[in-house]
C-alpha cells in the first residue's frame, strides 16, 4: 500500500475534531501591541497564599515522585468531604473520586470512558468548544440543544426531549455556562433529571464555575439572594447516572496549575476512566495535588472575596458597554461565570474591507485589529452563538477600563465616518 494512503488512515477521525477559534484569537493577539486580553478566560487574581505555601512545602519535602493514578489519599479525602457538604452528592468512598490534570482532562477521560463510536450526546449551544471537541474525540456525535437568551441562556427541556433518539447516550450540562453565564434553575435540573431517568441516559455535569454565581435582581427590579442550584448528582437517584466535573482553576485562581476532579459511582465506568487517566498522564502532578490540599484547607473566605470582586468588575464592564457601544453591543449581565456574551446589532457592518462574512468574526477582528481589544466570536461556541461576542470581565479593572475607552473611541470614529 502506498505510504500516502497509509498516512490517510492514521487516526483520521481526529480531522473531525476542530481547534477552538480561541487558538486563532490567541495567535492574533500576539501580534497586537499593548493588547487588552479580554479574550482569555482567566482571572487576574493570584492563587491564595495557602496554595503557594502548600506548594513550597511540598517542594521542600521532595514530593516529586510518582503517586497514585487517581490522586493522593489526603486530597481525595478532602474532596469527598467537599462533594458531600458543598454539593450534596452522596459519595460513599474516596475510590469514587479521581483527580485530573485540569477540567479539560476530566472531560476527555469521561468521554473516552463512557462513549462508544456513534453514540449521540446532547450538548448545549452555545458551549465551551472542548465539550463538543471531546465528544468528537471519542468518535461520538454531538447533538446541539439551543440555549435561549430570552430564557436567561437556559434550554427548553421539552425541546431537548425531542432530540433524544435510540442512539443518545448522554446529556452534557454546563451550569454556570461558558460563554453565556446562564445558570440552570432547580426546576431546570429536575426536568433534565427526569428526562435522563425516563430515557435511561447518562449526564455529564460540568460545574467548573460552581463558585461564580452572583446576586441577581428579579424581572421587577427587586433583589433576591444569590442562588446556588444543587448539583444534578445530588438529586434523588441521579448520582448513579451523573458524572460531575470540577476544577480548581476558577474557584482558586489556579488556571495554570491544572487541577480538576470527577466523581463516578459506577464501578465499571470508573475502571475505564482510571485507565484513561493512567494512559494519558500516569498521575496528575504530585506537587499540584498538594497545592490543592492547601486550597481546601485554607480559608474559604478568599472564594467569597473573588466572587464579590468579579461582581464589581461585571457591573463596571456592563456600565462601560452601555456608554461605549450603545446600539452596537447589548446584553443582560450574567447570573454566573465571568463572561459578557454580547449581541452585535444586526444593522452593524464592519468598515474593514476584508471583514469576514460572519457577524461574530467581523466584530471580533474589528475590535482586535482596530481597537486592540481581545474577544471571542460567539459562533465559535456554536451556531446559536452567531451574532454575539464574548468578553472576559475577570481581568484587572485597569485593563477593563482601557478596553472600554478604546472601544468608545473606535466606535465613535466609525460612526463619524458613516455620518460623512
Amino acid at each position: 500500500m502506498p505510504f500516502a494512503l497509509i498516512m490517510l488512515r492514521m487516526a483520521a477521525y481526529w480531522d473531525t475534531v476542530p481547534f477552538s477559534g480561541i487558538i486563532r484569537i490567541r495567535d492574533m493577539m500576539y501580534s497586537v501591541d499593548r493588547p487588552f486580553r479580554l479574550d482569555q478566560g482567566d482571572v487576574s487574581f493570584d492563587a491564595p497564599s495557602s496554595v503557594k505555601e502548600a506548594l513550597s512545602q511540598a517542594i521542600a519535602a521532595n514530593r516529586s515522585h510518582y503517586v497514585q493514578t487517581t490522586g493522593i489519599p489526603p486530597l481525595l479525602k478532602l474532596l469527598v468531604e467537599k462533594l458531600q457538604r458543598r454539593n450534596g452528592i452522596p459519595v460513599d468512598d474516596p475510590d469514587e473520586v479521581m483527580v485530573t490534570t485540569g477540567g479539560i482532562h476530566g472531560v476527555y477521560a469521561v468521554c473516552q470512558g463512557l462513549l462508544e463510536p456513534g453514540d449521540e450526546v446532547l450538548v448545549p449551544d452555545p458551549e465551551w468548544p472542548p465539550a463538543l471537541g471531546n465528544v468528537l474525540a471519542a468518535r461520538a456525535v454531538p447533538v446541539p440543544y439551543p440555549l435561549y437568551e430570552s430564557r436567561g441562556w437556559r434550554p427548553d427541556v421539552d425541546e431537548m426531549r425531542r432530540l433524544v433518539t435510540a442512539k443518545t447516550r448522554a446529556i452534557y450540562v454546563n451550569s454556570p455556562n461558558n460563554p453565556t453565564g446562564g445558570v440552570l434553575t432547580p426546576p431546570d435540573l429536575e426536568a433534565i433529571a427526569e428526562l435522563a431517568r425516563e430515557r435511561d441516559l447518562w449526564v455529564i455535569s460540568d460545574e467548573a464555575y460552581e463558585d461564580v454565581v452572583f446576586d441577581v435582581g428579579d424581572d421587577r427590579g427587586g433583589a433576591r439572594a444569590r442562588h446556588e442550584p444543587p448539583s444534578l448528582a445530588s438529586l434523588p437517584g441521579m448520582y448513579a447516572r451523573t458524572i460531575p466535573l470540577y476544577t480548581f482553576s476558577k474557584t482558586y485562581a489556579m488556571t495554570g496549575l491544572r487541577l480538576g476532579y470527577i466523581a463516578v459511582r459506577d464501578a465499571v465506568l470508573r475502571d475505564r476512566v482510571k485507565k484513561v487517566l493512567f494512559y494519558t498522564v500516569a498521575n496528575t502532578s504530585s506537587l499540584i495535588q498538594y497545592g490543592g490540599i492547601g486550597a481546601l484547607e485554607g480559608s474559604q473566605e478568599v472564594v467569597a472575596e473573588f466572587r464579590r470582586e468579579l461582581a464589581a468588575r461585571r457591573d463596571l464592564f456592563y456600565a462601560g458597554i452601555r456608554e461605549a457601544a450603545p446600539g452596537v453591543l447589548s446584553g443582560r449581565p450574567p447570573d454566573g461565570a465571568f463572561y459578557a456574551f454580547l449581541r452585535v446589532d444586526s444593522a452593524w457592518r464592519s468598515p474593514m474591507s476584508d471583514a469576514p462574512a460572519s457577524p461574530s468574526w467581523a466584530m471580533t477582528e474589528f475590535l482586535i485589529k482596530r481597537g486592540r481589544i481581545g474577544c471571542v466570536p460567539g459562533v465559535d461556541f456554536g451556531t446559536h452563538g452567531e451574532g454575539y461576542v464574548r468578553f472576559c470581565f475577570a481581568r484587572d479593572p485597569a485593563e477593563l477600563t482601557g478596553a472600554l475607552a478604546s472601544m468608545k473611541q473606535l466606535l465613535a470614529i466609525e460612526a463619524g465616518h458613516r455620518a460623512h
